[in-house]
């Protein structure tokens, strides 16, 4: 499938791993937003259920094994090109994750994999919207989630 110029939204997960009060978060290594950190994640596919996706997927771009928790967002990310025209759509659900086992390491189309405090969160190049939903799985896992 052609994710560029879709004929329909693509449906992907996001893990936010939260871990010892830091987040593990991916460098993308491909288009789309090469070179900037997010969530590990990626594109569900036939016959996954949406967990099974975010543990594969997390799995897939760090090495670790991860539980989700619960929907922490869903999230809309629409790109368009120079023209207007929809180069992208995705609409992803964003799961809290806790950590299960594993020690990180950048894998599949993840350049770089690191831990990250809240505090050092505003000096990363970060996906758009990416912060917010960061902000927000903080506040979900301490509140027990």
């Amino acid at each position: 499938m052609d994710r560029r110029y879709p004929k329909r939204p693509i449906l992907g997960v996001g893990a936010l791993i939260i871990h010892q009060d830091r987040i593990l978060l991916v460098k993308r290594g491909g288009q789309p937003l090469a070179g900037y950190w997010s969530l590990p994640g990626g594109v569900v596919e036939v016959g996954e259920t949406l967990e099974q996706a975010v543990c594969r997927e997390a799995y897939e771009e760090t090495r670790v094994q991860v539980q989700p928790v619960c929907v922490a967002e869903i999230f809309e990310r629409i790109m368009r090109d120079a023209s207007g025209h929809v180069e992208y759509h995705y609409v992803l659900v964003d799961y809290l994750c806790r950590l299960r086992h594993g020690s990180p390491q950048a894998s599949g189309d993840a350049a770089e994999v690191a831990w990250f405090r809240p505090d050092e969160l505003p000096t990363l190049r970060l996906t758009e919207g990416t912060l917010p939903v960061i902000l927000k799985a903080f506040a979900l896992a301490k509140s027990g989630a």
